[in-house]
């Protein structure tokens, strides 16, 4: 899979299709986002623990942003899974990418991955390396919602408060590019308590990213009290799903019912 995507970038650079390719470098021991820029460079690069095709996992659509906001006029390539090609989709509806300055480079992820992750399209639009998998999905939102409401209050509130605000969840999504953030609001969130007012800071974002959540899993890997975001994000999604049929970035150029709603009749 990794000699396949090589190939393929390589062919990219060479071509001067893109100015550079954003991946993972394997370098001193360590994974880590890097730009290359020829060929040659591509001799470190890796998909993380080989094992698993990913286990490293870096919000790279999020330094994508950053690079197209200081070189607007460059197309940059990028490594994609399905979620990430779901964030690029999410951001080019978002206008916060221009779709014809990024060429994304997909791979697929192992059944055992997608499996864990319960992800509704574990390989993306752009695949060059891996096999289309499937997997069973919100197996986890079921049994959750099949606890009475009682339960999943104790559940939750017993999960918020362990909540530091370390601001890790927003800091790590890659659909988080908001300059003024809702999370830093007095009128919603106080600052300087600890823990959190519950469940309002949980409940903020969650209803923030209602119509962007990518269901990536960052927020959840990233979170240092084991709080299990992905459910909640997931449960979001689901009702998303089921009450506009809508799921974020599943539809390249499917616009979100929330950007669409007018007053009410």
């Amino acid at each position: 899979m990794i000699e396949t995507i090589k190939q393929h970038v390589a062919g990219l650079l060479t071509e001067k299709k893109i100015a550079g390719f954003l991946g993972l470098i394997e370098k001193n021991g360590h994974v880590a986002p890097h730009l290359f820029k020829d060929g040659e460079s591509l001799a470190g690069f890796t998909l993380g623990d080989r094992k698993t095709a990913g286990d490293a996992r870096y919000p790279l659509n999020k330094t994508l942003v950053t690079l197209s906001r200081a070189y607007p006029e460059e197309t940059f390539g990028v490594l994609v899974r399905g979620c990430d090609e779901r964030g690029l989709y999410g951001l080019f509806r978002l206008n916060q990418l221009t779709e014809d300055r990024v060429i994304p480079v997909g791979f697929s992820c192992p059944a055992e991955l997608s499996e864990a992750c319960e992800c509704r399209k574990p390989y993306p639009d752009s695949l060059v390396a891996g096999e289309k998998t499937e997997s069973s999905q919100l197996k986890k939102v079921a049994e959750m919602d099949g606890k009475d409401l009682a339960r999943r209050f104790d559940f939750w509130t017993a999960q918020f408060v362990k909540c530091v605000k370390c601001y890790g969840c927003r800091d790590v999504c890659p659909m988080c590019f908001c300059k003024e953030c809702s999370l830093e609001c007095e009128d919603l969130v106080a600052k300087g308590d600890l823990p959190v007012e519950v469940p309002v800071f949980h409940l903020t974002r969650a209803m923030h990213m209602a119509d962007r959540c990518v269901d990536c899993g960052l927020c959840d890997e990233a979170c240092p009290s084991d709080i299990p975001l992905r459910l909640l994000y997931k449960k979001t999604a689901q009702i998303m799903d089921t009450d506009y049929g809508f799921t974020s970035g599943l539809n390249k150029n499917e616009r979100s019912p929330l950007s669409q709603m007018g007053p009410a009749k």
